[in-house]
Order: structure tokens, then C-alpha cells, then sequence
């Protein structure tokens, strides 16, 4: 690899992102953002009917001679960052139609292994001027494992609970950058055409992170996920070419405070959280041997053995067992099926019990 950098946590670094990328470790970032040049071929979608151009975005900002030179940056570039991520790391490649299946392709070649396609659906999208198409009010996200085998981090629990305890869905909706976050020059003109709302980076980086974790941007621009990054507490690389943008991701990042310490966490998956048995709350003492569970309205009552199995009239087994078999269901999740009968007469879900113990470290 040559001389490389040592890890250049929480820099801006200013250069060509595959000559940049090419000097960091390899496996050493946990998450990739990425939104790469879209390869723009203005078939008049940006123009105004004066001809005039929309959002600064001009002829040249990301054009490529062909697809095919498209193609060979794309698969360098990412190449290069499936490089840089741990094994059980994710990537997110945002595009639009421009673009995004020429990323898919590269993205499934390379080894990724995809996980979700996500639509950032646009609250206040760019009408299209011409009237000849629909209004393009939409991006696609790729989110992707660096493979198959990853054991890669999916704070589902947070999500859900962002989500009024709902499951996220993969359709998002958020309105483009706007107002005071939208970054403009002296003249008062948008200093980036494509920057990108901060509310989405936060769902991106919640989502796949913990603190302290390090999120790798090889297209900074001005620096959204970096911001967003060092709010949550997680420590980023950003890389940018152009040095008027670095310097206003620079400035931007000097102006960002990190959360309180505990306020970026993410409540645990089950995968992290430790296993734990229903014979422990029996060994315990939490839920005793001959103790009596019983479901949610009362209409079973099973006793319970030393051995953790639960006994009602001829049914005999585990707490999930017990529970399929007396609902005629093919499976049961005993957990949140029995319930413990206090001595006041209350009913206490035995998984709050088994939280207690979880909470204690197992």
C-alpha cells in the first residue's frame, strides 16, 4: 500500500477520494455514506424554459466522458472503500435515476452484499419545468454489507422507537435542505447544489452506528455527514476535493457541539443483548419453582418447574412450547405470552423480569 496515513480521525482531508482512500488502513471505519458525482447528462430536466440552469448545476460539476469512464471511477472509488471497512461494516450510496442502477451493479459485483434500497422520498422536490416528465421527487439510498458473512449492525430497536415504536419503513420522507441549514456564499447563492439535509444523515448514522464508531465520507461536500456524525458522538473521515468546500465543512464542523454523553446511544439489538434463559429467572428466584403463570386474561394457568418447564393439564415444555400448544398455534413467544401473579394480585409480564436481569449484565 505504500506510505499510509495513520487513521486521520475527524479531518477534512482535501483530494482525489480514490488517491485519498488508497492511504488509509484497510478495515478501519464501521460505516460509509457516500454521494458520488450522479453523472449528469442534462436531457433538460435542469433547465429552466428560459434555458437557464437550475441550482448551479452546470454542464461539467460531474460529467464523465462515457458511461464507461463513469464505470471505472464507480468501481475504484468503491472498491477502495469496501477496502476500509471493517468486516461487519456497512456502506450507503445514494443516487438518482441518473445513476443509481450503474451503482447497483458495481455495488453487487464488488462483493457487497445489499440490504436495503432505501427511497428518501422528497417533501418539497424541484418541479420540472419542461412538463415533460413526471416531477422527479425522489433518491434512492443502497444500503449494503461488505458481504455476505457480515455480522453488520442494524440498531432496529432505535429505529422502531424513532418511529412512535413502529417499524422503519424503507420509503423515508424529509424536505430538501432548506432554510437557515442550507449553506450559501457571500452572494447569497447556494454554495453546494446537492446538499443534503442533515435530518437524513442522522436516521443513516443512527441507524447503523454506536458512539465512537467511525463514519467515512469520500464526497464530503460541505460536510453533512461529518456534522451529523460528530453530533452523535461518532468520529468521522471525510474526504472532498474541492478546497472551497472543505473550508466550509471545516467551518461548519467548528460550530457543532456533541451531544450530551448517553443522549447519542441507541437502544441495543437482541442480538447484543446478553441470552438469557428462562430456567435463570427460576434459579433466581424471580419466577420460583411451583410458582403459577398465566396469560394476559387468565384463561390458562400453568405451574412452573424447577427445571424451567412449565406444566398446564397435559401440556408440558418450555414457555414458548406450553404457549403454542394451548393456543393451537404453531409458535408462541412465551416471553411475552405469561405473566407472573403478584401477591397484590398484579400481573408482571415475565419479560420485565428477564430486563431486570439483562440490565445487571446477565
Amino acid at each position: 500500500m505504500g506510505t499510509g496515513l495513520d487513521l486521520p480521525l475527524d479531518e477534512v482531508l482535501v483530494g482525489d477520494c480514490i488517491e485519498t482512500l488508497r492511504r488509509l488502513p484497510p478495515a478501519s471505519v464501521h460505516a460509509v455514506f457516500a454521494d458520488p458525482p450522479y453523472n449528469l447528462q442534462l436531457k433538460g430536466e435542469l433547465r429552466r424554459p428560459d434555458d437557464s440552469l437550475v441550482d448551479g448545476v452546470d454542464d461539467a460539476w460531474d460529467r464523465f466522458d462515457d458511461l464507461a469512464a463513469y464505470d471505472a471511477f464507480t468501481r475504484e472509488w468503491l472498491a477502495e472503500c469496501r477496502r476500509v471497512l471493517r468486516k461487519d461494516g456497512t456502506i450507503w450510496v445514494i443516487g438518482s435515476y441518473h445513476n443509481v442502477f450503474r451503482l447497483g451493479t458495481a455495488i453487487q459485483d464488488l462483493g457487497f452484499w445489499i440490504l436495503n434500497d432505501v427511497i428518501w422520498r422528497k417533501a418539497n422536490p424541484m418541479p420540472n419545468f419542461r412538463g415533460r416528465r413526471f416531477t422527479n421527487a425522489h433518491e434512492t439510498m443502497i444500503w449494503a454489507a461488505r458481504g455476505p458473512e457480515s455480522r453488520y449492525r442494524f440498531n432496529y430497536a432505535a429505529m422502531k422507537a424513532m418511529n412512535d415504536d413502529v417499524q422503519m419503513r424503507s420509503d423515508w420522507y424529509f424536505p430538501l435542505c432548506t432554510g437557515g441549514e442550507r449553506l450559501r456564499g457571500e452572494d447569497g447563492a447556494k454554495l453546494h447544489p446537492t446538499q443534503k439535509p442533515e435530518a437524513l444523515l442522522h436516521r443513516v448514522i443512527l441507524s447503523c452506528t454506536q458512539p465512537g464508531e467511525v463514519v467515512l465520507d469520500p464526497f464530503l461536500g460541505t460536510g453533512t455527514t461529518a456534522a451529523v456524525a460528530k453530533r452523535l458522538g461518532r468520529r468521522f473521515i471525510g474526504i472532498e476535493r474541492d478546497a472551497g468546500y472543505a473550508a466550509a465543512a471545516r467551518r461548519r464542523l467548528d460550530m457543532v457541539e456533541p451531544l450530551p454523553e448517553g443522549a447519542a446511544l441507541s437502544l441495543p439489538s437482541k442480538r447484543e443483548q446478553p441470552r438469557i434463559a428462562f430456567g435463570v429467572l427460576v434459579e433466581r428466584g424471580l419466577v420460583p419453582p411451583g410458582a403459577t403463570l398465566t396469560d394476559r386474561h387468565r384463561r390458562w394457568k400453568a405451574t412452573v418447574g424447577a427445571d424451567g418447564t412449565l406444566r398446564c393439564g397435559a401440556a408440558t415444555g418450555s414457555i414458548h412450547k406450553v404457549g403454542a400448544e394451548l393456543q393451537a398455534a404453531p409458535s408462541c413467544n412465551g416471553w411475552t405470552f405469561w405473566f407472573l401473579e403478584t401477591r397484590d394480585g398484579r400481573l408482571r409480564l415475565i419479560d420485565e423480569l428477564r430486563q431486570e436481569i439483562a440490565a445487571q449484565g446477565g
